[in-house]
């Protein structure tokens, strides 16, 4: 079945949240505030990892870096775009609406929590990969991979952030499921090339995001989103 994989990916997103929302619970805001620095730190080494994986190859014996000026591209010009749009005050009034729809006025975190939670899951070459190989093929084993992984990632960020994480499962189900709609137009963009700068550029929105749960709002990575869209076009030149 087509769009099973973004379903599951969905559901397992919202059952990781709810699980996190019940823990989160019986933490003191004293453990809260320990484990959202737990996650940062967790979800700024996965971005790191990411990053680190895509620059980095042994040649004849000797470690070398690749990719800088593609980073450099890529995060400058799509970060012009996103400012001028201002992505993340669009990312932010969404969450607005929805702490206004769920009757979540009294928590303070929940647009912080939507926020960081889709970022954090919508990014990275699995989403794009799988959905590709489910619009095509109906494989959706790749992203019930992702799903796994990203149910462990919001049950985590749910017990600290707050119940705002669950609903980074709305972005994940538009995004995945209209790149399932639309597989066979992308599939002949994704090429090994551009996977590998949207893999590396995601990476890095990733390293952005946890540290941000860390040392605070010093980023905007919903403003340096077109970056991914700039790296993949790179691919081609």
């Amino acid at each position: 079945m087509i769009g099973l994989g973004t379903l599951t990916n969905v559901a397992l997103i919202v059952v990781g949240g709810i699980i996190g929302m019940l823990g989160g619970r019986l933490f003191t805001p004293g453990l809260q505030d320990t484990l959202m620095k737990a996650t940062g730190v967790s979800v700024l080494f996965v971005g790191l990892a990411g990053a680190l994986s895509g620059m980095l190859s042994v040649e004849d014996g000797s470690l070398a870096s690749s990719g800088s000026m593609m980073i450099v591209a890529s995060f400058a010009l799509g970060s012009l775009v996103g400012e001028l749009v201002d992505l993340d005050r669009r990312f932010e009034g969404l969450g607005e609406w929805l702490k206004r729809k769920t009757g979540s006025e009294g928590d303070n975190r929940f647009v912080d929590g939507f926020v960081s939670a889709s970022l954090t899951v919508c990014i990275g070459a699995m989403a794009i990969v799988g959905s590709i190989q489910d619009g095509i093929a109906g494989d959706w084993s790749t992203l019930a991979l992702k799903g796994a992984l990203d149910c462990l990632i919001v049950c985590v960020m749910t017990a600290s952030l707050g119940r705002g994480c669950i609903f980074s499962a709305l972005p994940v189900g538009v995004f995945q499921g209209s790149i399932t709609l639309l597989a066979r137009l992308v599939q002949p963009l994704m090429t090994t090339a551009a996977l590998a700068n949207l893999s590396l550029v995601g990476s890095i929105l990733i390293f952005c995001v946890g540290v941000n749960l860390i040392w605070g709002k010093l980023f905007k990575p919903a403003n340096m989103l077109p970056a991914v869209i700039v790296a993949v076009a790179l691919a081609f030149l």
